[in-house]
Parts: structure tokens; C-alpha cells; sequence
């Protein structure tokens, strides 16, 4: 998820919950997160939403707290890749709200919610095919960084992901499904977000670059940021969260923290592992 779209500008000191308030610069977009003691990093709030006449989530409400991993599971069709999407503005919500950090952004478009210091490494496999690894990680790192910045942030990409740093001159299209999805995360890592939202980056993985993929993860959440995580990985995401959130058929049916997930309950939504 980049932060593509119209440079924002500054607009004085709106109201902290107001919907499409004005626009800002980015420091005063992160200005507007507030009191990190006081609010949720991500809140939604009775949120449904729908693709054309079909109906994805139903009065969908929980919390991500500051630097916390919230994973979100549940059977495929649940609707948690929706959830995904509605909280970085790529699906509109039909009711409800969404806050983040005590803002509400209802409404934004994804490029504004950037702003606030959200990013999304989405489903599937978004590099750039006919660049090596290197280029691709230069290529955003330059976009989004001061260029005296873009050296030290593909330094840390590689020590994040040493698999990476071993293919740097390889191009992404001949990558591994594993790898390319490490190329993804390290793409949208190149400013250190306070909110990741992490949608099914194991899928279709084979175990070894699955343990690289939350080795990674683990490292994201002890460096302060907040994560949602979709997953289908259900034992390894409850490892890694503190609290999860259950979805059916587009409806919230249990919410807690993930130390209190009984196996009963695990073991029914726990998918047949993939290999890649």
C-alpha cells in the first residue's frame, strides 16, 4: 500500500474525530493520532460493508491497541480479507465507522490513511515482475524517503529478510511464491508504520519460508507496531497475537485475547495447510 495520490496540505487544527476533515501535511496527519494511552491504534465500530448488492460484514466492531498483534481468522469467505481492505479505505464501509488512533477516517481514501502511518501488505504477490529485488526495494524506498534514507532502509530490508539480500540481482518474477511475498512486506516497511495490516501473507507457503514470514512479523510487533493480522495459520497467528478476533459469514462471533481460544474452537476454524 503506497501513498500515492494528491500531496496533502495544511488546514489548521481539525476536531480529532471528525470525518474527511481537512487535509494535512504528513507530520500533521501523525500529530492527529492521539493520546496512544487513551484510544485504540484501530477501532471499528459497528462497521458493514458490501460489494454491490452483496453484503460482506455485518455490524463488525473490535480494536487493535498500540503496539498489539490482533489476528483475525476464520473459515475462507468470512469476510476478513474485507476487514483488511476497509481499514486502509480500498472497500467503503456502508455503516459504521472506522477510527484510527482516535481519528476518524470513514471515508478517506487509502492515501490519506498512509498519512496516519498505515500501511497493508495485501493477499497475493505485488512487486514489480521485470525488476530484480534490489530495484524493487530502491524503487519504493526512493518514492516514499529522503534519498539520503533510501541506503540505510534497504540495509535493514536485507537484515530483516536475509533471503532477500541473497537475491538482490534476481528478478522478482522468478522468486519463489515465498520470497515474493517477503519482497512485498519489505516494500511496505520502508517507513516504519505504526499500524501493519497483514493480509494472509502464508497462504500457500511451504513451512520454512512460513517460519521466515513470522520470524519477521515478531520482529515488526517487539519494534512497537501494531499489527492485524489475517491468517489462516491459526496456532502459529495465536502465538504471535495477544487478542483475536473470529469472524463468520461476516459477523464478529468471538473476541478476546487469544490466550483464551479453547483448542475446540481452534481446531474447528484450523485450515489444511498449503505448500508452496
Amino acid at each position: 500500500m503506497t501513498a500515492d495520490g494528491p500531496a496533502p496540505t495544511q488546514a489548521g487544527s481539525p476536531a480529532p474525530t471528525r470525518a474527511g476533515g481537512p487535509d494535512l501535511t504528513p507530520d500533521g496527519d501523525r500529530a492527529l493520532v492521539g493520546n496512544e494511552a487513551a484510544v485504540p491504534m484501530l477501532e471499528l465500530e459497528q462497521v458493514s460493508a458490501a460489494y454491490g448488492r452483496y453484503a460482506a460484514l455485518f455490524g463488525v466492531s473490535f480494536r487493535v491497541e498500540h503496539g498489539s498483534v490482533t489476528a483475525l481468522i476464520g473459515p475462507n469467505g468470512a469476510g476478513k480479507s474485507t476487514i483488511a481492505r476497509v481499514a486502509t479505505g480500498l472497500v467503503p464501509v456502508s455503516a459504521g465507522r472506522i477510527l484510527i488512533g482516535g481519528v476518524d477516517v470513514t471515508g478517506w481514501p487509502t492515501w490519506r490513511i498512509v498519512r496516519l502511518g498505515v500501511a497493508h501488505a495485501p493477499e497475493g504477490r505485488p512487486v514489480l515482475a521485470t525488476l530484480d529485488v534490489e530495484d524493487n526495494l530502491k524503487l519504493t524506498f526512493l518514492r516514499q524517503l529522503p534519498r539520503g534514507e533510501a541506503a540505510d532502509a534497504l540495509e535493514r530490508a536485507y537484515a530483516r529478510f536475509p533471503r532477500l539480500a541473497e537475491r538482490r540481482r534476481q528478478l522478482a518474477r522468478t522468486l519463489s511464491g515465498g520470497e515474493q511475498r517477503m519482497l512485498a512486506l519489505a516494500r511496505v516497511l520502508a517507513v516504519p508504520p505504526r499500524l501493519l495490516v497483514v493480509d494472509e501473507l502464508s497462504l500457500g507457503l511451504a513451512p520454512r519460508i512460513v517460519d521466515e514470514v513470522f520470524r519477521a512479523l515478531t520482529e515488526i510487533r517487539d519494534s512497537g507496531t501494531a499489527l492485524l493480522v489475517v491468517e489462516q495459520q491459526v496456532t502459529r497467528v495465536l502465538a504471535l497475537a495477544e487478542n483475536v478476533v473470529v469472524l463468520r459469514k461476516g459477523r464478529v462471533v468471538y473476541s478476546g485475547r487469544a490466550a483464551d481460544v479453547s483448542p475446540e474452537l481452534a481446531a474447528e476454524i484450523l485450515p489444511v495447510p498449503a505448500a508452496d
